[in-house]
């Protein structure tokens, strides 16, 4: 089976546990105010590849995974090409190399469960905790992603979830209250993660003449970052 490829990155330490492998597929439904990779949005622009042929590739860096590492696919927007994926994922579990899921879980369709029962970690990025905010920032549906989270659940798929923080749209401790609420019924959920938003994508907006929207909004400081993650930590005790 073929898939679009926008690139592959042969080594990683920020896409899951260990050392990675990065499959970035082409196509993505949601239009995300921070999104880093515009150029990933239209699924026509990748290069279309052939499943065993990009899981050969893999296996050339295969001997820097150790125990904990192995292959995690991202976007644009996995979901969207879930068969795909699934075909990848099953070439890689039958060679004992872990899979893991980089996603906004915005698409769910007949070929969802069976990529769950091939991947062995979920990457979830919750962008916001109100379908308000979803809607205005992403274009996308909070309560989808729940749904999505539902599946991982009930799939046994353990899930790390990250959230952006962006000043002033959710740099606060309510957007943690509303969060905590929403993630408290799952027991699959392994670790949470806050990432600071940075400006770096903004040159690559240009380079595509795509207007970025947060322009003029500051980089996240770290203090705000160790702030609210303290304030979660505490909420949990």
């Amino acid at each position: 089976m073929k898939g679009y490829i926008h690139s592959v990155q042969s080594l990683s330490t920020v896409d899951g546990p260990g050392v990675r492998s990065v499959v970035f597929l082409s196509g993505c439904p949601l239009r995300c105010v921070y999104c880093h990779n515009p150029d990933t949005w239209r699924k026509e622009d990748g290069t279309e590849r052939e499943a065993a042929e990009v899981f050969a590739q893999i296996c050339r860096f295969s001997a820097y995974f150790g125990e904990k590492g192995g292959l995690t696919v991202s976007g644009g927007e996995p979901l969207a090409q879930a068969a795909f994926v699934t075909e990848l994922f099953s070439l890689c579990r039958d060679q004992g190399i872990g899979t893991c899921l980089d996603t906004a879980g915005s698409i769910i369709n007949e070929h969802t469960d069976r990529l769950l029962k091939a991947t062995d970690l979920c990457l979830l990025d919750i962008k916001f905790a109100a379908q308000e905010d979803y809607l205005r920032y992403t274009g996308g549906s909070l309560q989808q992603v729940i749904s999505f989270l539902e599946r991982l659940q009930k799939a046994g798929v353990p899930v790390i979830t990250r959230h952006v923080i962006v000043p002033g749209i959710n740099d606060s401790e309510a957007f943690i209250d509303r969060l905590q609420a929403l993630l408290r019924p799952f027991d699959n959920i392994r670790q949470n993660d806050l990432l600071p938003f940075r400006r770096l994508c903004a040159d690559k907006y240009h380079r595509l003449g795509i207007p970025f929207p947060l322009e003029k909004t500051p980089d996240c400081p770290t203090a705000t970052i160790r702030s609210l993650a303290a304030y979660w930590s505490a909420l949990k005790k």
